[in-house]
């Protein structure tokens, strides 16, 4: 098949205007996906402690249905725990947060926000910043409250491959949380950082004493299936290979040799087949990913592009 001087210019087009589209939606990616039964659970690399993030069952206050996102955090040895809880909602822009309560064996720290606040968008870009802030109470030992300020501010500073126990996560975001708390009587302050993979959620986490805490589990995770062997897999054997050249093949397989590029099968590399893999962007179709990177992206339709028959 000759292509024609107007095919000619529609593919470069059509490949440019795919890949635009492909990378809007890759900046879409969800790094923080809120259902209710997610849980991740993340160890620091000495050993000594755990995090468990869960988010359970919805309760509803002001007619709203609220997430409880919990984050647990065990010392192993002891069997000491504190617990953040944070309350949260899904709109159309970011995660909302709603209410706080921090507590661990010394305090406990409550804020509510009557105005939600912004916990987490929904897209993240690098240098994306944003704050949360409320006036919250501090309970001490004996019953003793204190009010003061929470501040905490946010920044997207890189995006990087992390590699964890649980695997390695490619192009994840890296948030800092810089915490200031102010009272009367004391002032705290302390950086954190929180990596999160795409589709994944918080893969990676540093405390302000610079430990580190990577994934070890997630119901997020997925182990592909293994096939199953069975007995007549194992006892019978594949039939000796013949020599099989374009003169002995039937003609209609002799067509279907156009390459890897040739994805719809009829016997050329066209339009047609720039179209299947356009229509199969970001999935994992293995008809449609001629690079055989496992993801069917830009880089494929480049390469049909490149091999389009004359």
């Amino acid at each position: 098949m000759k292509k024609t001087a107007f095919l000619s210019s529609l593919v470069p087009v059509l490949v440019m205007g795919i890949a635009y589209s492909f990378l809007s939606t890759a900046a879409a990616q969800n790094y923080y996906p809120a259902d209710i039964g997610n849980t991740w659970v993340l160890e620091s690399v000495d050993g000594e402690e755990r995090s468990t993030y869960t988010l359970e069952g919805s309760e509803t206050a002001d007619g709203e249905e609220r997430i409880l996102l919990k984050i647990r955090t065990e010392e192993l040895s002891t069997g000491e725990s504190d617990t953040d809880q944070y309350f949260l909602t899904v709109g159309d822009e970011a995660i909302e947060l709603h209410r706080i309560v921090l507590e661990d064996e010394v305090a406990t720290l409550t804020a509510d926000f009557p105005t939600p606040a912004t916990f987490f968008p929904l897209q993240l870009e690098l240098s994306d910043k944003w704050q949360i802030q409320a006036d919250a109470d501090v309970m001490l030992g004996g019953g003793l409250t204190i009010t003061g300020k929470s501040t905490t501010n946010l920044e997207v500073v890189a995006f990087e491959d992390v590699v964890t126990s649980a695997g390695t996560f490619e192009n994840c975001a890296k948030v800092r949380l810089e915490l200031m708390l102010t009272t009367p009587f004391l002032n705290l302050d302390s950086t954190t950082y929180q990596w999160f993979a795409s589709d994944i959620g918080p893969v990676q986490y540093e405390n302000s004493d610079s430990l580190i805490f990577d994934l070890v589990s997630s119901n997020l995770l997925t182990t592909p299936e293994e096939p199953e062997t069975t007995e007549e897999d194992i006892i019978s054997e594949p039939p000796p290979e013949e020599d099989v050249t374009p003169e002995t093949l039937p003609e209609a397989e002799v067509m279907l040799e156009a390459g890897p590029y040739d994805v719809t099968g009829d016997g050329a590399v066209n339009i047609l087949d720039l179209t299947f893999v356009a229509a199969h962007l970001g999935e994992s179709d293995s008809d449609a990913d001629v690079t055989g990177d496992g993801t069917v992206n830009v880089l494929d339709l480049v390469l049909i592009a490149q091999n389009l028959s004359n």
